[in-house]
């Protein structure tokens, strides 16, 4: 059950503020004292926005990474991370983004950087945390899992195809969301946004037992979600966008909350929430992250209340669709304070 019934929360990105889109374009200006004092600032912006927001769960909203996952892979060992993106004109889309070439066993020594993160995240909000309600929210990581990591490197004669690729950074992601149990983390998300891309097209059943080896050690030491999407690179989709080849197959992973995209779908499918709830707890994406329209605060205690006619309130969570990274900031702050109070609008209503 939900810690908190109808509680709000967020995937993990959040925009950058415009001067880091600047100064990551001249990093070499910078030197490495002034990238951590930047770091640090851009975490308290994205903490300052979501506490403003008033919402239950913050995270430190992937300031210090380059992209969801883009950044892990200069973590890795035996890759050679491409030069330039293979196509640099035209509509923005995933073809972007090109793919590293694998040189060498693939391996991250020193770990994938989350850690590092969190532990930043936690002295910042000791620092500056304040919250509207006065209570203190949940500090959240996100960490890619292992086949969404895997779709960005070319196979070899070493790794011949993606689940082998896949197979070999399962325990280095294993690894790191030990670690980040080790130091305390109650709440982590594992983002697949790969596996809801390609179920229409893979065995689901596959999908399950990766997730579910990856997760395997952490199980029950702490809050364990994961991120069903369809892509928003650029706030452009790039998988068939339908939970029905997924499930009742995810309905086996190992873990507390299942996030589903729904606003930017006009709540196509909405029926699978009730399927969900069934066997865990479900967050329910609310605010369209790819359209420049404002959910009021009606708009949002109106998509609550739909969301309650399939699911019992002990059991919803409610987010954005995707994370906000690719959302203008001044956007996202509207669209996180809106959800919120139209969120409470409806617990106030229910007594909750």
């Amino acid at each position: 059950m939900q810690p908190r019934p109808l509680r709000t929360t967020v995937i993990g990105s959040y925009p950058f503020p415009a001067w880091l889109e600047q100064a990551c374009q001249h990093l070499d200006a910078f030197g490495a004292d002034d990238i951590t004092e930047m770091q640090d600032d851009a975490v308290v912006c994205a903490l300052h926005d979501q506490l403003a927001a008033g919402l239950d769960v913050v995270t430190d909203g992937e300031q210090t990474r380059l992209d969801f996952n883009l950044s892990f892979y200069g973590h890795l060992e035996g890759i050679t991370l491409e030069s330039a993106s293979p196509r640099r004109w035209g509509p923005p889309a995933h073809d972007q983004r090109g793919k590293h070439h694998v040189s060498g066993e693939l391996r991250a020594p020193h770990g994938l950087g989350v850690v590092e993160e969190f532990l930043r995240l936690e002295r910042l909000y000791a620092a500056v945390g304040t919250h509207p309600s006065g209570h203190r929210p949940v500090l959240k990581a996100s960490v890619p899992g292992p086949y969404t990591m895997s779709g960005r490197l070319l196979p070899n004669s070493d790794y011949p195809d993606r689940l082998a690729l896949t197979e070999a950074l399962l325990p280095i992601v294993r690894s790191e969301l030990e670690a980040l149990i080790s130091i305390g983390c109650t709440e982590i998300t594992v983002d697949e946004p790969s596996m809801s891309c390609y179920a229409h097209k893979e065995d689901p059943k596959v999908f399950v037992d990766i997730f579910n080896r990856t997760v395997e050690p952490v199980v029950g030491q702490c809050r364990l979600s994961t991120h069903l999407c369809f892509g928003n690179y650029k706030a452009r989709a790039v998988g068939l966008r339908r939970y029905a080849p997924m499930f009742p197959a995810f309905l086996e992973f190992t873990l507390d909350e299942i996030h589903v995209e729904m606003a930017s779908r006009e709540f196509s499918e909405i029926a699978i929430i009730g399927e969900i709830a069934k066997h865990r707890d479900v967050a329910v994406g609310i605010v369209d992250v790819k359209s420049y329209y404002i959910e009021t605060a009606k708009d949002i205690a109106e998509r609550v209340r739909l969301c309650l006619q399939y699911a019992p309130s002990d059991r919803l969570s409610f987010a954005p669709d995707c994370g906000l990274s690719q959302t203008a900031r001044w956007a996202a702050r509207k669209k996180l304070t809106n959800m919120v109070t139209g969120v409470q609008m409806v617990r106030k209503e229910l007594g909750v």
